[in-house]
């Protein structure tokens, strides 16, 4: 049986790459047996077009792509989060789709313009809510320099479900959640490693990059977290440490290319990276992402 939103906005947010073919155009195909694992693995919320997905890499209508045959891919099997940013009529252009294309809810990417005004923010969302229909929608916050009262008013509109936390700060999390109206789902956005801390002061799930290549042992992480078992998942995200720091190299530059050069290594090949993001691998880099591999017997 399918999870209900609430379900699972608390549980892993698995984001996808988006797999480009040999003339460099995306290939949602690409994700079946990725999506096949991922989900028979447990996983409880695949998104498209997150930052995993490179989506300021993609145009609005390759977005759009990714969008309608992703919910295609995933048939119903678990609730799809469509990733939703860029200028006001992109946004809402692309929230139209994703709704068209059933999506459950939409995550809706901090905007990166030079000019952010939080009321301005406010703006943002509700047009994009509009766009769409009323679908729930997911804060990405990845910069708490608005503070908690520009938080809590952007968790005050109608609509928003909840926050994906991506920034390394537990207690303004704690003070942004006691601020906020209880209902509202604070995720854990800074992958597995970050799990454990944000759990601590309140965040229920996390979003995971590992799934495209490791899901099992994204779920047991989850899993031991659920079951107040720190220990145990503070040995298990130790074992799949090294693939993080991987990611975290060159300003984070390899996040992405991390990802998709294990998925070459293992044989489900999506493509480069874009640039800016590099690619490929160096050596040194490559050396450690094939000690990772091996080390963990990964198939």
């Amino acid at each position: 049986m399918m999870l209900t939103l609430d379900q699972a906005l608390t549980g892993i947010s698995g984001i996808l790459v988006t797999p480009y073919d040999a003339a460099g155009e995306v290939a949602p195909a690409r994700l079946a047996p990725i999506l096949d694992r991922a989900l028979g693995a447990g996983l409880h919320m695949p998104v498209v077009n997150g930052n995993t997905g490179e989506f300021y890499a993609l145009t609005t209508e390759e977005a759009s792509v990714m969008v309608r045959e992703v919910a295609e891919l995933v048939d119903g099997r678990a609730p799809l989060l469509a990733g939703i940013g860029r200028g006001i009529r992109d946004a809402m252009a692309l929230a139209k789709v994703s709704a068209q294309a059933g999506a459950a809810a939409l995550m809706v990417h901090q905007p990166p313009d030079p000019f952010v005004a939080p009321r301005g923010t406010v703006d943002y969302l509700k047009a994009i809510a509009d766009a769409s229909g009323g679908l729930p929608m997911m804060l990405y916050l990845r910069n708490d320099a608005i503070g908690t009262k520009a938080i809590t008013e952007l968790c005050a509109i109608p609509g928003v479900k909840g926050v994906k936390w991506a920034t390394p700060n537990p207690l303004k999390l704690a003070e942004a959640k006691a601020a906020c109206d209880p209902s509202i789902v604070w995720v854990g956005g800074l992958a597995e490693v970050w799990a454990p801390a944000l759990y601590a002061v309140g965040a229920r799930g996390f979003t995971s990059g590992l799934i495209n290549v490791w899901p099992e042992r994204s779920l047991a992480i989850h899993a031991a977290l659920e079951a107040g078992d720190y220990g145990l998942a503070n040995e298990l995200i130790a074992g799949m440490k090294a693939f993080e720091d991987i990611r975290a190299q060159e300003m984070n530059g390899t996040n992405v290319t991390g990802v998709k050069a294990a998925l070459l290594a293992l044989g489900r090949d999506c493509g480069p990276t874009r640039p800016p993001s590099a690619w490929p691998l160096t050596n040194a880099q490559q050396t450690q992402l094939d000690a990772f591999i091996a080390q963990n017997k990964l198939t």
